[in-house]
């Protein structure tokens, strides 16, 4: 492979090999589907097609924070789709999601289904559907929203970016890392900085915002994501740590954080889930097997 610094990029760029790295085998410049596969469909109103990843986990930690509300209609069947395989380009997962990115819901609720996807819509929708954290007065809906997208703008260069570099590409560019390792910084320290005089992101309630941003920044505080907690000296974010932990600590968070799961302690996965009971009667053949 060429060095950084003695590449010259072509006047046209073709792919006409492997990028290497983790998800070499599954990149692609193109969309579309690459093979026929139908999604399979539960008995509950809501069908959710994911995998834990922080994406993934905050429309599980979504549903989860619903049904310990009360919403019995926010029941849900939570499908694998193994994004390291290549599942998200089967024809009946890009029927839903044609950028192949999970998550994305069905509604079946309704006389029609409804398709959802992109993480940060889905929220808004389960918000506006089951009347729950998202706020009505206007000024607090503008201030959640906007941290919402905040964090949807901000993921990428957290995960594609510093992630991908430190941690998946073949090849460590101290630029790139150096680049990214900045803007992660600069993200916790915007982060803790609103934290400072708010409990939540959006305020003084628990909203979609917090539901959005905590798998991300709790992930890498707590070195799940990229194990860069040290790297990043994550422990200086005083109050992003107080956030974390105050959300780790809610049921629903920790229900959610195991459904679609494949990484991690055998007890900390739940591949697909059907009915709260899962939680509590999954074994290790159901695990092994994706059931």
């Amino acid at each position: 492979m060429t060095t950084s610094f003695d590449y010259v990029p072509p006047k046209v760029w073709s792919w006409d090999k492997p990028n290497g790295g983790r998800f070499a085998n599954v990149n692609r410049p193109i969309a579309g589907p690459t093979h026929d596969r139908e999604l399979p469909v539960g008995r509950h109103p809501l069908q959710l097609y994911s995998q834990g990843t922080p994406n993934g986990v905050k429309v599980a930690v979504m549903l989860e924070e619903l049904l310990a509300l009360g919403h019995r209609d926010a029941e849900y069947d939570a499908w694998l789709i193994r994004i390291d395989r290549g599942d998200q380009f089967g024809s009946g997962f890009v029927e839903l999601s044609p950028n192949s990115k999970i998550p994305a819901l069905v509604d079946q609720s309704g006389p029609m289904p409804i398709r959802v996807f992109e993480s940060g819509a889905i929220l808004i929708y389960l918000a506006e559907k089951f009347d729950a954290f998202l706020p009505t007065e206007p000024g607090a809906r503008a201030e959640c929203l906007s941290w919402l997208l905040w964090q949807a703008g901000s993921a990428p260069y957290l995960g594609g970016g510093f992630g991908h570099f430190y941690a998946y590409a073949p090849t460590k560019i101290e630029y790139a890392i150096d680049r990214f390792a900045m803007e992660a910084k600069r993200q916790l320290d915007v982060l803790d900085r609103r934290l400072e005089t708010n409990n939540f992101i959006a305020g003084s309630d628990y909203t979609i915002a917090d539901i959005a941003a905590w798998p991300w920044y709790g992930g890498l505080a707590r070195g799940w994501l990229y194990g860069a907690a040290e790297f990043l000296q994550v422990q200086e974010y005083k109050n992003v740590a107080r956030w974390v932990d105050a959300i780790a600590e809610r049921p629903a968070v920790r229900r959610g954080r195991m459904v679609n799961r494949v990484t991690g302690e055998a007890s900390s996965q739940l591949h697909e889930r059907h009915d709260a009971s899962d939680f509590e009667t999954r074994t290790q053949d159901k695990l092994a097997t994706g059931g």
